[in-house]
């Protein structure tokens, strides 16, 4: 059998270290030239560190860990408001993003076909495998592809349809990107609120630069993903009025080598598969911020791995592996709704009651009972019934 993955990030170098254990040929395409660095922090919490486990791969996590302690609230003046703890904002353990990719790339480029700087322009399938066309690559066939490429997934567009049709705007922006660290933070993070505007500023393994995170609250906005300048001018705008030291954050945004700029939004399918195609992680059922979504996305590739070899069936996998998951992406997009409200609160009233929340929460004594309910979607998903010997076991051809 041979699988086509397109998306080198987490989900799909996640699902290619399962499947080549059941000596699977695997190919995986990427837009990007190489796999991507930086990005925002994921924590792992829960059930989802027996996942770490399982990969092997909770030594090389901790020893890249952002590190971060706490996170302090602060008013224009610099004065802090609330304490954070570490376990409220990062779990049990953080990451960046860009170093886990590079991480589960290393685990896999030796025994994986990767393609940079290519993509997906055709999917045409029948009975008995997918012809695939890429941009730059050809043509080629292959017995199953799965789409891990994103909440902006190609994949899902070229077989499923427009993305509109499945994607629910929630009302908010978030950007991020990298400065040098004058605020002389070391492994901790300051917090900065003005009505429909959030600045996150944090500094983890790398005490040279600070992380900056920017959400703001808008209607609908029309721009183009690929160009910088104009995302640069939309952030400028919503943020150059705003006090604190956010005028010092935005002079290192024209310069930064690493922005990203996305909506706050949620993908919403009837189903994740169609014949021999299938959507994983934000691709399927992308929740937002706070939706334990990269977590869930390698729980994903994980219950999918298992269920192809377990079955030799792709209808039959794939129809569980979404019976198994879809419960968990329902209650992280639940637990993302939210998000946006919480990180920007609207006005001055909701953002002083958010920081009594925060101040409740973050108690000695609330705060057990805040980390449990977190987990909420990251324990949404058993790995009971996957059992690491059988993923371990002899390879098993997939036919």
């Amino acid at each position: 059998m041979h699988v086509l993955i397109s998306g080198a990030s987490i989900a799909g170098p996640t699902l290619a270290y399962w499947l080549i254990r059941h000596g699977v040929d695997i190919t995986v395409v990427e837009r990007a030239p190489e796999v991507r660095t930086g990005g925002h922090g994921v924590d792992f919490r829960g059930a989802q560190m027996e996942l770490l486990r399982r990969l092997d791969l909770v030594d090389a996590v901790r020893a890249a860990q952002t590190g971060m302690g706490d996170q302090v609230v602060v008013d224009a003046d610099g004065r802090p408001l609330v304490r954070l703890p570490a376990a409220f904002m990062s779990g049990e353990v953080e990451i960046q993003r860009g170093d886990l990719a590079q991480l589960l790339y290393e685990r896999t480029r030796d025994d994986a076909e990767y393609v940079f700087g290519d993509s997906i322009t055709e999917l045409t399938q029948d009975a008995g495998a997918v012809d695939v066309t890429f941009e730059r690559g050809g043509s080629r066939r292959f017995d199953l592809v799965v789409g891990a490429d994103g909440a902006h997934s190609g994949v899902r567009s070229l077989a499923w349809g427009p993305e509109e049709r499945f994607s629910t705007f929630l009302g908010f922006y978030q950007a991020g990107f990298s400065v040098p660290n004058h605020f002389d933070l070391d492994h901790s993070g300051l917090l900065y609120n003005e009505p429909g505007l959030g600045v996150m500023v944090s500094s983890g393994r790398t005490r040279s630069t600070a992380d900056v995170g920017l959400v703001f609250a808008a209607p609908p906005l029309a721009y183009d993903r690929g160009d910088r300048e104009q995302i640069v001018g939309l952030l400028t705008d919503h943020f150059t009025h705003a006090g604190w030291q956010v005028p010092r954050v935005l002079t290192g945004l024209a310069t930064a080598t690493d922005l990203w700029f996305d909506q706050f939004a949620q993908i919403h399918l009837d189903r994740w598969s169609r014949g021999r195609i299938a959507l994983l992680g934000d691709a399927a059922w992308a929740a937002g911020p706070g939706g334990s979504g990269t977590g869930l996305a390698m729980t994903g590739a994980y219950v999918l791995a298992a269920e192809l070899a377990a079955t030799g069936d792709h209808t039959a996998a794939f129809a569980r592996y979404e019976a198994a998951l879809r419960k968990g992406a329902t209650s992280g997009q639940k637990q993302a709704r939210n998000a946006g409200p919480f990180l920007a609160p609207p006005t001055a009233r909701k953002i002083r009651s958010r920081n009594r929340t925060y101040r409740m929460l973050s108690s000695r004594l609330l705060l057990p009972l805040f980390v449990r309910l977190t987990e909420g979607a990251a324990n949404a998903v058993s790995l009971d019934a996957y059992p690491v010997d059988r993923m371990n076991s002899a390879r098993t051809i997939l036919r």
